[in-house]
């Protein structure tokens, strides 16, 4: 079987209200890491003034906000990556580029790879699409 030392990873443009991530998030997000669902490799704050100027802070450089997360592979997110999403941030708000490893999903991509699998295509339905679609089908049947 393939051994690979990381899973799968997601990079997220999470818009934030205000410059900071909500403590809530922070703390579902703590919640995930430790539960060994996934790990944060890399976490960034990008913020872009009215008059367009963008400013990203790592995690690693103010970690006040984020005391008990930890950052695994810090750099997986490529300034050219956080230049792009930070182009995706409206004037005067900011957001959060998270990259994060799938952990639970590692051992299914190593037996893809070991059985000569490859991954085609992969899609992420955003849960306020899926919840909304599940209500529809649910109310449909209800009538």
């Amino acid at each position: 079987m393939a051994d690979f030392r990381f899973g799968p990873v997601e990079l997220f443009l999470l818009g934030l209200e205000g410059e900071r991530p909500d403590p809530a998030f922070i703390s579902s997000l703590v919640e995930l890491v430790e539960g060994g669902i996934v790990r944060l490799l890399d976490f960034v704050l990008v913020s872009k003034s009215e008059d367009g100027e963008v400013s990203i802070v790592e995690i690693e450089e103010d970690s006040q906000d984020f005391g008990a997360l930890e950052l695994v592979l810090s750099g997986i997110t490529g300034d050219e990556d956080i230049a792009a999403l930070g182009e995706l941030v409206p004037a005067g708000g900011s957001a959060a580029v998270v990259a994060l490893e799938l952990v639970y999903a590692r051992k299914l991509a190593e037996s893809l790879a070991a059985s000569g699998g490859v991954v085609l295509s992969s899609e992420r339905i955003p849960a306020p699409i899926v919840n909304a679609l599940v209500d529809t089908i649910e109310e449909s049947e209800g009538e």
